[in-house]
């Protein structure tokens, strides 16, 4: 398992809920408080331990934390660059949508070695969606990245809030085969929604 996933709970963790209390994470968890170093592959047990042990101390369900999870990383200042990854994607949401297929190809650009779920998108009308995160060789019942799905309900709830749109999702399917989210696109421009711009400004 790739460091960075390790970083992610731990910047989550400490930025939601503070410092305090990752350290009761990594106690439960039977590791140490010398931080992950990002270059560098970890066993996968460690990201598996970590997030049982986020269940315990933050007193939620694992579906709960994964999907709080995926909303801080697309809406805290502090991970702005996968916001602007993601909203690179296309204009609005739907073209958001459709840019998802090759999210984990984009993602290898970035970093080769880190391997995410395939997701593959299902145009079913205009207004209505579904998105498959597939577990592959990827997922086994002990994979530290079980429940993937639900990490991106948190993503795609924020990316609606950052495009204005306004949305309806449910993970209509769990277990072996991933999750699938059913997405209905109530009004894609139900909202002004957050500034977005291509580049940044110099100085």
């Amino acid at each position: 398992m790739h460091a960075l996933v390790n970083r992610a709970i731990q910047c989550f963790v400490t930025d939601t809920h503070g410092a305090t209390l990752w350290q009761s994470v990594l106690r439960h968890a039977g590791l140490d408080s010398a931080g992950f170093e990002t270059l560098l592959p970890h066993d996968p047990s460690v990201t598996r331990n970590l997030i049982d042990a986020a269940t315990v101390v933050l007193r939620r369900s694992r579906a709960d934390l994964l999907e709080d999870m995926g909303t801080y990383l697309v809406s805290h200042p502090h991970v702005e660059a996968l916001r602007r990854l993601l909203r690179f994607g296309g204009e609005g949401y739907v073209d958001f949508l459709h840019s998802l297929d090759d999210l984990r190809d984009r993602a290898r650009l970035a970093v080769a070695d880190l391997d995410l779920p395939e997701l593959e998108l299902q145009d079913h009308a205009a207004d209505r969606f579904s998105l498959q995160c597939m577990t592959g060789a990827l997922y086994r019942s002990d994979d530290p990245l079980e429940g993937f799905g639900h990490v991106m309900m948190g993503v795609l709830r924020a990316m609606a809030d950052d495009y204005g749109a306004l949305v309806v999702l449910d993970i209509v399917k769990c277990g072996a085969g991933g999750e699938v989210i059913e997405i209905s696109l109530i009004e894609q421009g139900y909202s002004a929604g957050r500034r977005f711009e291509l580049g940044r400004r110099a100085g």
